[in-house]
This record gives structure tokens, sequence and C-alpha cells, in this order.
């Protein structure tokens, strides 16, 4: 081979080189161009008692501190409902309970609301490619409440862990065999929340042609209050710090909230039997739920840090929300299915490349139906007719827009509004309770009889629904 033909082979090799170096490079780039991609994760049962909301709070999450970090945290954002599934039907719709009549866990969305498209279905039919894994809608009846008109691939799996033999809490009698807690599996990869984190960053590693909407959703805390030993040893037994309890704290709650509460007294009766055969019930059970939250944090962690890594961060919006709060105890009542603020305030963290500033925290309340408009409005597209909630984008730029308070609703009828001050709780029969946050953060004492809030009641009750939706039939 003469000097020339060397040359010219080693022009060649060199543009070769050359043109596969662009295509490597453009493939991100060509995401980037075609709008932003948005990371759309789902904590189950996660509570105000997160570090985030408080460095002094018991339960660490140093992940969602990092994430909440990077954008802008809400300290006063409040679920729809406080249930899974209304809850998660109300923000994949943006659609308000009190208008569809989706108020229970068996409350047959799908068919009720057959009309509407999902935030998911949205964007997929505007050029997103929408993929997920883990508990995005309510899992009823064996994933009878997904819906795969959402979604161009979905990982669909058990998402209760594999149980133990027995259960770990020793206690037969109480309740199902989610009512246990304690260390369990031996091997994390055994989770479904480990193989959730495992697909969301495999997909983040992938090559798109389109922008993504990537739904991850994290299961834990959700009861059985089962993780691996590790989370456990991040909360010694002797060091558990446990909810502030009022023996006194049910005294003045109406008959309206007695009546809500009825379905789900056997819980707080069933701990109260249990602490004759284990004096440590309680606190193991406390415990329990604050080591499933740190194993939710961890695999949040890694999602991010994926994220972090990848060609796609400086063009995805990441939204993280809990369906809804917990009760540990407070006003002796354990789960959800109530209107108060442990019940249903959550963490809510925006992050929007290019808009949204680090270490920000906005006060004003919100509620999740806020989620579909603002998502909507952040990548171009139009908000639906049948969406109810309004866009943050407002917020997100200026904090000193008005906007309402939250709104949420629990079961026809029941319904409450949070004000950056008050708590306002108005039942099916007509009863209230009233709360001033500023001098009472726990909510221990009822005030909504005191002549002299009338006029507080009057200005929040003005938030109240008037016409509330039968509900729909049960699935």
């Amino acid at each position: 081979m003469n000097k020339t033909q060397t040359m010219t082979v080693l022009r060649v090799v060199i543009l070769s080189v050359l043109s596969i170096l662009i295509a490597v490079s453009g493939m991100g780039q060509a995401n980037k161009d075609l709008g932003p991609n948005i990371l759309f994760i789902t904590l189950d049962d996660m509570n105000d008692w997160i570090s985030v909301f408080d460095k002094n709070n018991p339960i660490k999450t140093p992940q969602i501190e990092k994430l909440a970090a990077k954008g802008i945290f809400f300290s006063r954002a409040y679920c729809s409902s406080s249930a899974c599934n209304p809850s998660r039907a109300s923000v994949m719709t943006g659609t308000r309970p009190h208008k569809t009549g989706v108020y229970g866990n068996s409350s047959d969305w799908r068919s009720a609301l057959s009309e509407i498209k999902t935030i998911q279905r949205y964007f997929k039919e505007n050029g997103y490619f929408v993929c997920g894994s883990g508990k995005i809608f309510h899992h009823h009846n064996d994933w009878a409440f997904h819906d795969n008109a959402s979604f161009h691939e979905y990982l669909m799996m058990s998402i209760n862990e594999p149980y133990p033999e027995q259960k770990l809490n020793g206690l037969d009698w109480y309740g199902s065999r989610n009512t246990d807690w304690g260390p369990w599996p031996d091997d994390i990869r055994k989770t479904a929340d480990y193989r959730t984190m495992e697909y969301a960053v495999q997909k983040l590693q992938q090559d798109f042609d389109q922008p993504f909407f990537l739904n991850v959703g994290i299961y834990k805390p959700h009861s059985p209050f089962f993780a691996p030993s590790h989370f456990f040893d991040l909360y010694p037994k002797e060091e558990i710090q446990m909810p502030e309890l009022l023996t006194t704290d049910k005294n003045d709650l109406p008959e309206g909230a007695k009546d809500l509460l009825k379905p789900t007294d056997w819980f707080w009766e069933g701990m109260i039997k249990a602490l004759k055969e284990n004096p440590n019930a309680y606190r193991d059970y406390v415990r329990s739920y604050q080591a499933c939250a740190s194993f939710a944090d961890e695999m949040i962690g890694k999602i991010i840090d994926a994220l972090d890594k990848s060609r796609y961060r400086d063009n995805t919006i990441i939204v993280l929300w809990s369906d809804h709060g917990f009760h540990l105890g407070e006003k002796e009542h354990f789960e959800k299915f109530a209107l108060w603020e442990k019940t249903t305030h959550i963490p809510f963290i925006v992050v929007v490349p290019g808009l949204t500033k680090a270490h920000t925290t906005i006060n004003k309340p919100v509620d999740m139906t806020t989620i579909f408009p603002t998502l909507a409005e952040l990548c171009g597209l139009p908000k639906p007719d049948y969406v109810d909630g309004f866009s943050l984008v407002p917020l997100l730029k200026d904090q000193n827009v008005k906007i309402p308070p939250a709104l949420m609703t629990y079961m026809k009828g029941n319904h409450a509004v949070r004000s950056e001050r008050w708590r306002y709780i108005q039942y099916d029969d007509g009863t209230e309770e009233l709360y001033d946050h500023e001098t009472d953060p726990n909510e221990w004492f009822n005030i909504a009889s005191k002549p002299e809030f009338k006029k507080i009641i009057d200005e929040l009750k003005k938030y109240i629904p008037i016409e509330n939706a039968d509900q729909v039939s049960d699935l």
C-alpha cells in the first residue's frame, strides 16, 4: 500500500469513528430537543414524620432531602383523598372524588371514568414513551385497576413481598397477613421495590428517540412493614421515638368523625390487645414503619443517582408525591381513612430544570389535583376539559401568587379544607372540626364549637363542595 492509499484509508477510518461518536452523542441530544422527560415517583403511605419536613423528625430520609434540595419542596401538600384508590385515581385523571364518586379502595374507577384519559395516556397520545413499574394505580384484585391503555410498557409483578411462612409478629389473630411487621426478607433483591428501582435505573440507561414519561411506584412504607434487617439497624430499639399521644384526644370528636372511623377502630383496639401479649408490640410496629420508610428512601436515592449519571439529567422534570399520609396511633388511630393532618399531609417535590431554583420551599397548601395540569403546562400541552385542578406553574415562578386552600375528601360528603393556618373538617352529617395549627399542630383541640371562630369557619366553608356524587359501584 502506497502513501496515498494509506492516507485514504486513514481518512475513512477517522470519518467512520467521528460518525459513530456524533451519532452516540446525538442520541441524548435528540431526546433533549424533543421536549422535557418526566420522572414520576409515587410513594405509598409516607407521612410527614420524615426528615425532609424537619431535620429533627425521627425518620431519616436523606435521599428525599437531597431530591428536595434540587428544586421545590411543598411543606404543606395534601392528598386528594386519604385512601389509595381514590387518591391515585384523582391524581391520574385530574378529577376530584366528590365529582366522580370514586371514594373507596374498591370503587371501580376505570369503569366509572371510562371516557377520561389518565395523565399517562394523555402524554402517550402526545408523543411520549410511557413506561413504568411498581404501584401506580391501586393494586386491587390482582391489578384489576391497572390501565393498560396508559402505557407502552409496564413491569407487572406482585406488589406484596414474598411472605414469611408465619407472621413475624406472632399475632396470627390480628388483622390479615398484611398486619405484620419485622425484618424481612434476607435478600433485598427479593423485594418488589428493589425490582421497581432496578427497572427505573435500566430505563434511564437506555436511548430514547422520543421524550419519556417514566412511572415509578414505590410500595413502602405500606404494610406489611417488612424491610431487610439493615434498615432496622438505623433505629435501635432503645432509641425509638414514639408519637405524641393525648389520652383525651378523642373526647371532642363529633359524631361524623366517629362514624367515619368505625370501620378501622379494630386496628387500634387490636393493638391494645396485642400489648397484653407483647409489651413491645406498639414500639415494634412504629420501628418497623420507620425502617420501611428508610428502605423506600434508599430506593429513591438509587433512581435519582441513575438520572444524574444519565444524559437526561438536564432535561427531566421530577415529581415525587405520596398517595396519602399515615397514622401511627395519633388520635388512637392507625392507617389512613380519615381527614386529619397526619392522614393527609404528604411529601411533594417538583424539580424542573431551568425553572425551579434549588433549596426552595413553598408553604402554601396545595393538593394533588394540581399534578396533571402542572405537568401538562410544563410540557406545552393544553389542560384537558375534565381536569378539575389548576396548574402550579405560576406559583413555581412566583410564590406570591394567590391560590385556593387545599381540599381533601374521604367517602361521600366528608371534606377537609387546609389553609396556611387552619384545618376545617365538615362531615356528611354536618358536624365539624376546626384546628389552629399555629397553637395546636397536633390537632388535639377541636375548637369548631367556639363562637369566636365562626367567621373563620364561614370563610373556609366556602370551599366545601355542596354537591357530592354517589359512590360508584365496587369491583
